[in-house]
């Protein structure tokens, strides 16, 4: 498990970006914690910076949507989904696991 914030640094509607490698963003879907590939499965552009819709982050290069529960692309130009990995909260602090794919959901 990788330490990625505080609970308190992650407010709903908010993303977080751990640079890896692998890159992981962590997202609070209001108050849900997800942790997926930050990276575009399309082009290379980060899904952090991307814009929070419920579940579901939009790519800020060419408007992909990715589920967050599941890593798939909902629409076009992406075709691949993204990895996803486990979070855990513990003491108020967020960790994930997956780092190298070997825990990836």
């Amino acid at each position: 498990m990788i330490r990625a914030c505080t609970v308190d640094e992650l407010p709903p509607g908010e993303s977080v970006r751990l640079p890896g490698p692998p890159a992981i963003a962590v997202f609070n879907a209001g108050g849900q914690l997800y942790a997926i590939g930050d990276t575009c499965t399309h082009q290379d552009a980060s899904l952090a910076d991307g814009w929070l819709e419920g579940c579901f982050v939009e790519c800020p290069l060419h408007a992909a949507l990715f589920d967050l529960r599941t890593g798939m692309p909902t629409c076009l130009p992406a075709k691949d989904p993204v990895p996803t990995y486990t979070v855990r909260v513990d003491d108020g602090v967020v960790y994930v696991r997956g780092v190298a794919g070997e825990d990836a959901a």
